[in-house]
C-alpha cells in the first residue's frame, strides 16, 4: 500500500500533541551537521556517533508498509554498521519511493532487552536529510499483539506503546546535511522491549523528494 503525501505529512501541532501523549521522561536529542561540515565520521556535539556492535546489529527488519526506493539500499543498510561516505549516496541509505508518504517497518531484536537508547542517523544535502517519525515499542506479550500493523490499525490496542515523536526539520528550512537523533529517558531506560516500530513520514510535500535518506539505526542495551 502506498501512502499518499497529503494524508501523512505531519504538522508541528500534531507532533507536539503526540509527544505530550508519550512518557514525559523520554528525551529526544538531535544534532545537525550542515553540508559544509558533515563527514563520513558522523560526529556530533551531543549525539553519539554510530556504533558497529549494538543490539540492532543482530536484529531482523520487516517492511510493513510503503515502497522502498529501487535506487536505495534495502532495510539491512540500517543495521549493518556501514555508513555513507558522501552526502548524496543512495545505495548506502534506505529511503521510501519518491512521491510516496513514507512507510512503516518493524525491528525484531530477537528477545526482550532493556533499552537505554535508540539512535538514528541520516544524511542528504537537501530536504531528504531531516528525520520525521514516530517510534513505537512492544515486548510482544500482549495477547492481541500484532507484529505487522498496517496504517489503519490502532497500535495502542494491538500491543504497541508510543515512545516518542521525532521531527528534526528546522523552522528556517535549512535542512540539508547530516542528522543524528538520540532517544533516551531520564531514568536511564526506555523500557524492556523486543520489537520497535518506526512510522516514517515525508519532510515536505513541495516535490516528490521528501523521503529521508536513513543511514543507520542503533539500539543500545542498558548495561
Amino acid at each position: 500500500m502506498i501512502r499518499t503525501l497529503g494524508h501523512f505529512i505531519f504538522t508541528t501541532a500534531t507532533l507536539l500533541a503526540l509527544t505530550s501523549a508519550a512518557q514525559a521522561q523520554v528525551k529526544v536529542t538531535f544534532d545537525h551537521n550542515p553540508n559544509a561540515s558533515a563527514t563520513s565520521a558522523f560526529k556530533f556535539k551531543n549525539v553519539p556517533s554510530p556504533a558497529k556492535d549494538d543490539a540492532a546489529a543482530r536484529a531482523k527488519l520487516l517492511l510493513i508498509e510503503g515502497q522502498a526506493d529501487g535506487n536505495g539500499a534495502d532495510l539491512s543498510a540500517l543495521t549493518d554498521g556501514a555508513l555513507p561516505t558522501e552526502e548524496d549516496q543512495p545505495a548506502a541509505n534506505f529511503f521510501w519511493n519518491a512521491g510516496t508518504g513514507g512507510g512503516r517497518f518493524q525491528m525484531d531484536l530477537g528477545s526482550v532487552i532493556e533499552i537505554a537508547q535508540v539512535n538514528t542517523y541520516s544524511w542528504h544535502p537537501n530536504t531528504r536529510g531531516p528525520q520525521v517519525y514516530r517510534l513505537w515499542a512492544s515486548d510482544g506479550a500482549d495477547p492481541g499483539f500484532n507484529p505487522a500493523p498496517k496504517t489503519n490499525v490502532d497500535l495502542a490496542k494491538n500491543g504497541w506503546k508510543l515512545i516518542t515523536v521525532v521531527d528534526t526539520r528546522s523552522k528556517d528550512g535549512d535542512d540539508g546535511g547530516q542528522f543524528g537523533v538520540s532517544i533516551t529517558d531520564s531514568r536511564g531506560s526506555l523500557g524492556k522491549f523486543r520489537y520497535l516500530l518506526f512510522d516514517c513520514y515525508v519532510t515536505e510535500t513541495g516535490d516528490e523528494f521528501g523521503n529521508t535518506f536513513y543511514s543507520e539505526i542503533d539500539v543500545i542495551a542498558k548495561k
